[in-house]
């Protein structure tokens, strides 16, 4: 009784923590113009199907694990059953989606917004969920999943109060190789990918040495304060970030939904298999489950932008940056170092419109400036370019 108290406590927490933290994501991304970008739109589709799998599939799952009784009927269990299935692979092909777009926003930088457009993403989403039910309800409904071809938790020798997913090899073959394997691959070799490039963003990022100059005008009292950063322009910075913070989000998605699908392919290839036999499948099966109450925790941890917005909800305020300007009319611009590299944030950098950006053949320079005229500001910019950067 103890033990089962005890587990009991955890999945409730689990199921709370996965409901309110998908919650915030979604508000999140909806409250903060920072966080409204297409890439966002991907994290946004993730949160949505954790959110649903803590509503619709863990109060059941948690019922069935601590009783093991099934009073509802086998047509809400075989419903039930199917949203499991359907959402599980909805979050994978909305990683491989994720990963297809950070490979072209990597490999793909001058083209990528006229290759990544809203229509085109909200075709992406609407495929997943397509396929993602496709693969779901057809089969368990059809009764390709079972072992004698009809539908599973029907008819007189399926036991009474019970809710069972029946395997068969042909299905757990076909389902684990399709709607996961051979995305991981893809997955995995997008990124491999990606990697190569983005290691050698990282040395030129680690490389750089920023250089301030600081220069007063007469009697205004003008400040300019330049940063002059060698071979590595802003946007590269950010598709670095974006692209750190997804490879993290993905690979806590292996990491817990690995061992499920080993022991499901274990399982499928048994001439009568049943996954209520083996005590080990409850305990994969849910640590496949904490992944969506995960993901939030990750957006908050390796995200700045998250972080803000998820202080201002907890705190009852609708999160606006509407000060972020006038707080920082006058402060130095500050491009990456050792230590910025572990602020990992997502393609979403909108960067003040103070903030002037001058490129003079293979060098980019970032202006911070408080000038009273654009006249004086040009006159010392151009000194500062001849002066600083060799005139080229």
């Amino acid at each position: 009784m103890l033990s089962k108290i005890a587990v009991g406590l955890f999945l409730t927490l689990l199921i709370l923590l996965t409901i309110s933290g998908n919650v915030l994501v979604c508000l999140a991304v909806c409250a903060s113009r920072r966080l409204r970008c297409l890439t966002n739109c991907f994290i946004v589709s993730l949160a949505v199907t954790d959110l649903l799998l803590g509503l619709a599939v863990l109060p059941f799952s948690a019922h069935l694990q601590l009783t093991d009784d099934w009073p509802l009927g086998p047509v809400f269990c075989n419903f039930y059953i199917s949203m499991d299935v359907m959402l599980c692979t909805a979050s994978i092909l909305t990683l491989l989606a994720i990963s297809m777009d950070r490979y072209l926003a990597v490999t793909m930088p001058l083209r990528y917004s006229s290759l990544v457009l809203p229509w085109r993403v909200f075709v992406a989403m609407a495929s997943v969920w397509t396929v993602s039910v496709a693969v779901s309800f057809l089969p368990i409904y059809m009764g390709w999943n079972t072992v004698n071809g009809t539908v599973q938790n029907y008819g007189h020798w399926a036991p009474e109060r019970t809710c069972r997913f029946e395997l068969n090899r042909p299905y757990v073959l076909t389902d684990s190789l399709l709607t996961f394997y051979l995305p991981l691959l893809v997955m995995c070799w997008t990124y491999l990918r990606i990697l190569r490039i983005a290691r050698a963003q990282i040395k030129r990022i680690i490389s750089t040495r920023p250089t301030c100059v600081t220069s007063y005008s007469g009697r205004s009292q003008q400040s300019v304060i330049t940063t002059v950063v060698s071979g590595v322009p802003p946007s590269a910075l950010r598709e670095h970030k974006a692209t750190m913070t997804l490879a993290a989000v993905i690979g806590a998605f292996v990491v817990c939904w690995l061992p499920y699908f080993i022991l499901f392919t274990a399982l499928g290839l048994q001439e009568n298999p049943d996954p209520n036999k083996v005590p080990e499948f409850s305990i994969v099966l849910w640590l496949g489950y904490a992944n969506s109450a995960l993901n939030p925790i990750l957006y908050g941890a390796l995200n700045r932008d998250f972080r803000s917005a998820y202080t201002h909800l907890l705190r009852c305020r609708w999160p606006t940056y509407s000060g972020w300007r006038s707080r920082h009319s006058s402060a130095t611009v500050t491009i990456a170092g050792r230590d910025q590299l572990m602020e990992v944030t997502l393609l979403c950098g909108h960067a003040p419109a103070s903030c002037r950006a001058g490129q003079a053949g293979q060098n980019f320079i970032l202006q911070e400036t408080n000038s009273r005229t654009d006249t004086a500001m040009t006159q010392f910019a151009n000194g500062a370019t001849g002066t600083d950067v060799g005139g080229n």
